[in-house]
């Protein structure tokens, strides 16, 4: 039986690196494997139909771009995954410029996708703090982020990631 958990296991992890994923940028395939680097990674999964995604994305391009400045050690990483269509993104993106990679979700269930990321209804906004190479820490955060939740997630992960 302990044999079978194991698999299960790694199936459910599955979705997360066989989703499709590409580059808003230029559509070529994307992915949210960090390797095998010490590093923190914030994904904030999100649509341009969803009031409270546009409402934390100004804030959460800010909070990234002091966050790059201000960190020391351990390197942080951001992306956003728009569940959204290429031209609705564009046309938000063009009013709302964020600092960090955008990247779409081209597959055909979502929600499987997030739940393989740590969001158990499928809800947006949806962010996950991840440093899978820093046993494997992940803090999901439900609903709007402030910066100071973020800093929070991060700092408990950058720890992590120092300790081990």
């Amino acid at each position: 039986m302990k044999k079978y958990v194991g698999l299960a296991a790694l199936l459910a992890a599955a979705p997360l690196y066989a989703a499709d994923l590409v580059n808003h940028a230029d559509n070529r395939p994307a992915s949210l494997d960090t390797g095998a680097q010490k590093r923190v990674q914030v994904v904030n999964v999100w649509a341009t139909w969803c009031v409270p995604c546009r409402r934390e994305m100004p804030a959460l391009s800010q909070w990234y771009a002091a966050e790059k400045r201000q960190r020391r050690g351990v390197r942080v990483e951001m992306a956003g995954v728009a569940l959204d269509k290429p031209a609705d993104v564009s046309r938000f993106l063009q009013s709302v410029p964020v600092r960090y990679p955008i990247l779409r979700y081209t597959g055909n269930d979502s929600t499987a996708w997030m739940r393989g990321l740590g969001n158990p209804t499928g809800a947006l906004p949806f962010t996950v703090i991840r440093a899978p190479a820093c046993g494997n820490y992940r803090k999901a955060l439900l609903g709007e982020v402030s910066p100071q939740q973020l800093t929070q997630a991060v700092e408990a992960a950058a720890a992590q990631c120092r300790a081990g």
